[in-house]
């Protein structure tokens, strides 16, 4: 498993770049609060794998 996520690691990461920018694309072209809301589960979701905790996270608006 982690040779095939060494081998293709260039192919996984613009899939799942490809996937948030289309991802928050969505989001703002919709007018509703849910799409939003699921957004911003995946983020926290993401940025918890990305270890962004503490003072690395963004600030909220």
């Amino acid at each position: 498993m982690f040779q095939f996520i060494m081998t293709n690691f260039n192919d996984i990461l613009g899939a799942i770049t490809s996937i948030i920018a289309g991802a928050s694309a969505l989001s703002a072209l919709t007018p509703t609060q849910k799409d939003d809301t699921i957004l911003r589960k995946v983020k926290s979701c993401l940025d918890l794998f990305a270890l962004n905790i503490g003072n690395a996270k963004t600030r909220q608006a």
